[in-house]
């Protein structure tokens, strides 16, 4: 049997009232990437998040659950699951709830388990505080970045744990070179010899075991780390405020490509070179108790080496920095000249990109180079002070031997332990410039993921079950991101359900940014936006969203089939409802003639169809599951008369009982309406019945401009 409902998604809705917590089903569950349409146990995790409940899934039976731990969620066969609510040990029965039929049941344990694929949600609540323990909450509030790194500490605890017997280990090879030269050669000790070498062959096939294992647990943290932090970036990103994206998409992307640099870093050799730094200890104190004073060697080395690192790393800072700022540049130069190359070319404006893109291309190479023979030079300094640590220890063991006080094997084991302590040293000199990358690429995403999120989780929004479509706009002010000009100035005007409006005025007069302002995009800088009565702040954007058709002048197309762009909102509409909603916008005229149909594949941005058809595509995709608001921007801009006069006949019945606001300079389009708001320089010029309105632009009664 096969569970068409999202059981787990009306587990987590129960529980969530049981616990007495606002939430919707769409604000658990707007923006997760669903598994065919629900909820998978990961994801439920993180839905749960959104309402502060910590889930944690576990394999364990019925009967290993305490009350103390209900209600959790019980995975059964066929994709099912159920809450359960309570034991009774009396009988050995167990109180369930079953989003199925939505029902309180009771079942044995046993029969329960039976049932079940011992797998267990359990669910807890987080600790909330209110405003007045706003600062200490900031305070107690975990890091993005270094919370999910914690995820996998038992995996780093296990690298640091396979990097101390390693370094362990190291000390094998000194001390059987020490034992040959002062014990087996001056005795001709021959069986001593094979004793010894068995003894560190067998340490090194450990060793080897061991680094091999090393690697494989740093890949795998790396890999749950990526995972992890991949996912609540995006998520982050897809959820940020829509005033709140930066200007340049180009810039934007190279910031989000850059954690790569990060997750480079955390699972790269550097981590194995910071975990055997603290070990330089150990091999330090074996050289004093070996050589005596030959450990003065590398406790003299060490700061040197780390001083000019320091000193390297202060002027290499602002090499890397430019460098970061130069490869933004040359991301935004290059996806811009990308996005828009047929207008390029049409202008034969190449050479003029082109400049651009190799002024940012020379300003990347220069600082990639200071920086490079920077890091150069401190790991150069690094060898060479190596070379002499390998000098000076010989020329004191030298003294030490006529002395003494060591011997030739313990010499030769002295340079061998003091080039192993400064080996991870002069291997951070070169990690410098990784490290600085790393850490600009972590504030760069730090501000990314800290941006105002549309749907906070901290915020209740008003559910409603469906909206009607009245739009009331209360002194409404607006002015875009970056911009010093209001586009909006104290508009009001009110459209009731199931009328039929159009907004009508000059270039750059506001009529596309009402459109973006009714849709959530963007929020009002002072004023009110009403929907159904509530001030559209209020309502879940999601929501609002799922009962508006918008049809954007510039609407974008993304790659896969017609029909995939066309339920783009939805992905299980049902084709019936394909089939109607191409009828109306006219793309069934283009599909039914092509060989693939609704299948034809569509390139990125839609650029091998023709501008009408894009407009058909993106009108029909607006039209799907009939929403109750309807946002038409110049429809039919790119149709031919045909295409427009077959649009306009089949929309009048299509928009009947529905709130339409329309956009379009063409007279012809005003069939479909029956009022007529004009706007000039972002303010509400005229508004009334369409004959009234039209009558009075003709006899220049209205001025416009």
């Amino acid at each position: 049997m096969t569970i068409k409902i999202d059981s787990l998604l009306q587990c987590l809705t129960f529980v969530a009232k049981k616990m007495h917590i606002p939430h919707s089903e769409t604000q658990l569950v707007s923006g997760l990437p669903l598994v065919d349409g629900r909820l998978t146990p990961e994801l439920f995790v993180r839905a749960a998040s959104r309402i502060n409940l910590t889930a944690k899934i576990e394999r364990r039976n019925v009967d290993s659950l305490p009350n103390a731990v209900l209600p959790a969620i019980l995975m059964l066969e066929d994709n099912h699951c159920i809450v359960i609510l309570k034991k009774h040990s009396q009988n050995n029965h167990i109180e369930y709830f079953d989003p199925l039929d939505c029902q309180t049941k009771t079942m044995s344990a046993q029969r329960l388990d039976a049932l079940s694929i011992h797998m267990v949600v359990l669910i807890k609540s987080d600790q909330t505080y209110d405003d007045r323990a706003l600062e200490t909450q900031k305070l107690a509030q975990k890091h993005w970045f270094w919370s999910t790194i914690q995820h996998s500490w038992r995996i780093y605890r296990d690298v640091i744990l396979a990097s101390l017997l390693i370094n362990i280990f190291a000390l094998a090879n000194p001390l059987f070179v020490m034992n040959v030269y002062d014990r087996v050669v001056p005795n001709s000790a021959i069986e001593t010899l094979w004793v010894l070498a068995i003894g560190i062959i067998i340490v090194y096939l450990f060793d080897y075991l061991l680094k091999t294992l090393r690697v494989y647990f740093i890949e795998l943290a790396s890999k749950k780390s990526d995972i992890l932090l991949s996912s609540t970036i995006y998520e982050r990103v897809l959820g940020t405020r829509y005033d709140k994206y930066p200007a340049s998409v180009g810039a934007f992307a190279g910031q989000l490509r850059d954690f790569e640099s990060i997750r480079n870093f955390i699972t790269s050799s550097s981590l194995v070179t910071f975990v055997d730094l603290p070990f330089a200890v150990l091999f330090l104190i074996i050289i004093g108790y070996i050589g005596g004073a030959i450990v003065w060697v590398p406790v003299i080395i060490i700061p040197l080496i780390l001083l000019f690192a320091y000193i390297v790393q202060r002027r290499l800072n602002e090499a890397v920095t430019h460098m970061y700022t130069a490869a933004s540049q040359k991301n935004a130069t290059m996806i811009e000249a990308l996005s828009s190359l047929s207008a390029l070319k049409v202008l034969n404006a190449q050479g003029r990109a082109l400049k651009s893109l190799e002024k940012a291309v020379g300003q990347l190479a220069l600082w990639g180079l200071k920086s490079r023979m920077l890091s150069n030079a401190a790991t150069t300094f690094a060898g060479f002070m190596l070379q002499m640590s390998s000098v000076l220890v010989v020329i004191v063991g030298v003294y030490l031997i006529a002395l003494g006080e060591l011997t030739m094997g313990g010499l030769i084991a002295c340079v061998l332990l003091t080039a192993r302590a400064l080996q991870p040293f002069s291997q951070v000199a070169g990690l410098l410039v990784q490290f600085k990358q790393s850490a600009i690429s972590l504030e760069s995403l730090t501000e990314i993921v800290q941006q105002e999120q549309e749907r906070p989780n901290n915020k209740h929004f008003i559910s409603r079950k469906s909206i009607k479509g009245d739009i009331a706009f209360k002194d409404v002010d607006f002015t875009y991101p970056g911009d010093d000009h209001p586009t909006l100035k104290g508009i009001s005007f009110t459209v009731k359900q199931g009328e039929k409006v159009a907004l009508v005025g000059r270039i750059g007069s506001g009529k596309s940014t009402i459109h973006n302002l009714i849709s959530g995009l963007y929020t009002p800088k002072a004023g009110a936006i009403l929907i159904d009565g509530v001030d559209a702040k209020q309502l879940d954007p999601v929501q609002l969203r799922d009962n508006i058709g918008y049809a954007q002048q510039d609407g974008a197309l993304f790659y896969g089939s017609i029909q995939e762009n066309i339920a783009y909102r939805d992905t299980f509409v049902d084709d019936e409802e394909i089939l109607r909603v191409c009828d109306i916008a006219g793309v069934s005229e283009f599909t039914n003639t092509h060989p693939h149909g609704l299948s034809r594949m569509v390139a990125e941005r839609g650029i091998n169809l023709s501008g009408g058809q894009r407009q058909s595509v993106i009108v029909a995709r607006s039209l799907v599951n009939s929403p109750s608001i309807l946002l038409l921007d110049e429809p039919s801009s790119a149709m031919d008369n045909a295409s427009e006069s077959r649009l306009l006949s089949h929309l009048s019945s299509e928009i009947k009982d529905r709130t339409v606001v329309l956009v379009t300079h063409k007279t012809s389009l005003l069939a479909m309406v029956d009022r007529i708001i004009v706007l000039d320089q972002g303010g509400v010029v005229a508004d009334g019945p369409k004959a009234s309105v039209l009558d009075a632009l003709k006899k220049g009664q209205i001025r416009v401009g």
